[in-house]
């Protein structure tokens, strides 16, 4: 049992009562009364360990209005207490290393997911990134076959105007012939001979 104490500082916040442990003899506060007995809630270095503390409140302690809300206890009168346990029980031990455990398993496991997302959003951009280059290159190569066909569609209709101007030039060319000859000639058969 350690020595009775008053720095208020240390004195753990989140307690319960809890039962005298056998062969320990009850102790009376600096009020001359007899102490509590209280046990550590608060996960911390303390968790599990029973202590004495002063059973007389500053004020009227506050009534609970239900089993699951309880208000907080006001400060004892004369701040004594002493600790009555100089090491955690082997629950409380057990109960800080599994929550211990549980929360590096739980950080991995935390870490794991994130770094599966993150490979995932990579894979994802990578992805994207490889879709984006093939659709440039379908599109370049559609409008490189898009120029080829126009081009050869401009050369064919290029060379069907050519044939037409040479086939209108070609029947110009056989009307005027045809025009010169009428003028020329001497209309023989043109019209009755008693008429000449």
């Amino acid at each position: 049992m350690s020595l009775p104490c008053s720095d208020q500082s240390i004195r753990p916040r989140k307690m319960q009562s809890a039962s005298l442990p056998r062969g320990v003899e009850a102790v009376r506060c600096w009020c001359g009364d007899v102490c509590k007995v209280k046990e550590v809630t608060d996960f911390s270095d303390w968790l599990g360990m029973k202590f004495f503390m002063c059973a007389n409140y500053e004020s009227d302690p506050p009534e609970s209005i239900s089993a699951y809300v309880r208000p907080p206890s006001h400060p004892p009168l004369c701040m004594y207490y002493r600790w009555i346990d100089t090491e955690m029980p082997d629950w409380a031990v057990t109960e800080i290393r599994e929550r211990g455990r549980r929360a590096w398993a739980s950080l991995d496991l935390e870490e794991r997911r994130e770094k599966a997302e993150a490979e995932e959003k990579a894979e994802q951009k990578k992805e994207w990134e490889d879709y984006c280059v093939e659709q440039r290159a379908f599109l370049d190569e559609m409008k490189r076959k898009n120029q080829e066909e126009k081009l050869r569609l401009e050369e064919v209709y290029r060379q069907r105007e050519q044939a037409r101007e040479a086939e209108r030039e070609r029947k110009r060319e056989r009307a005027r012939a045809a025009k010169a000859a009428e003028e020329a000639g001497d209309g023989k058969g043109k019209y009755p001979r008693w008429t000449q």
